[in-house]
């Protein structure tokens, strides 16, 4: 733990404040133990003047001193305490005092009681399981967010259309793939006592070329989706095409997955090969690890 190399005592006059006798002509007030500065305070020395959050290693300053997070500092033009200029000057013995800090998660608020070094602190926090969750309906633009035992009910009530078969085999069916532009098919199914959302989306690529884009997620953590694994598999005469991974959970983002080619992709000539009539069936087949 850091101790502030300034040591703190409490004046006589505070004394007096908080209730103690006033010291006669022949009384002393007795001097008071070094008091080494609690972890949250120290922490507090790293509030962000902006947004207040955690100014976290690399830690810059203005010419005069005041430090602001690196998130604020890439919006800034000057420095909002005293408006002067912002160079580039590394505030290197804060950075080296926050190294020994441990700070709180940033979803603290909502019930997390985690603490953790500067080097740590990001990773939690993406898969903290207090963060907000966001509908996870893709091509919607929802703006809910809420915990994640309020996900399922949020979709079947705001999403009427979704469906939730039971079971571990599933047929999803994609109607009319043929219809021009972007277009998303969603199912859910429920199985092992979880709830796991198919999502199928149709993109043009940077060539102006349509791609099909499969994928499954948990209604979940990504701890929880760790003891999971699917299957998705087209067939036809004579053909099979098969992915196989671990469920994506909510908590990650389906955008960067297809980004990533993190899934089951195929263009539109493959989709031609399985379809009937217009229409594509995926096998989906989730298996607990």
């Amino acid at each position: 733990m850091f101790i502030l190399p300034k040591t703190i005592y409490i004046s006589e006059m505070s004394r007096r404040t908080a209730g103690a006798l006033p010291a006669g002509p022949s009384q002393r007030v007795p001097a008071l133990p070094d008091t080494p500065a609690s972890n949250s305070d120290l922490a507090s020395l790293f509030e962000c003047v902006v947004c207040f959050d955690y100014v976290l290693p690399p830690i810059f300053q203005c010419q005069r001193g005041h430090l602001f997070c690196s998130n604020c500092r890439q919006k800034l033009t000057s420095c909002p305490t005293c408006w002067g200029p912002l160079g580039t000057i590394r505030n290197l013995a804060m950075e080296k005092v926050a190294n020994s800090v441990l700070f709180p998660c940033k979803y603290a608020s909502s019930g997390c009681e985690i603490t953790l070094p500067p080097k740590e602190k990001a990773d939690h926090e993406e898969l903290c399981e207090f963060k907000p969750y966001f509908c996870p309906c893709p091509g919607v633009s929802c703006k809910w967010q809420g915990s994640l035992d309020a996900v399922m009910p949020h979709l079947m009530h705001q999403h009427k259309p979704l469906t939730a078969p039971q079971g571990e085999n599933i047929l999803f069916l994609a109607t009319d793939i043929n219809v021009p532009g972007a277009v998303d098919w969603v199912m859910m199914q429920s199985c092992f006592g979880f709830h796991f959302m198919v999502v199928l989306e149709k993109q043009e690529n940077y060539n102006g070329q349509e791609q099909f884009f499969a994928i499954l997620q948990l209604i979940g953590t990504a701890k929880q989706a760790e003891n999971f694994a699917y299957r998705l598999e087209l067939t036809g005469h004579r053909r099979r095409l098969t992915w196989e991974a671990t469920p994506l959970s909510i908590q990650e983002r389906i955008a960067t997955a297809m980004m990533k080619s993190d899934c089951l992709v195929f263009d539109t000539s493959i989709a031609q090969l399985f379809a009937e009539n217009g229409n594509l069936g995926i096998n989906v087949t989730i298996v607990k690890c």
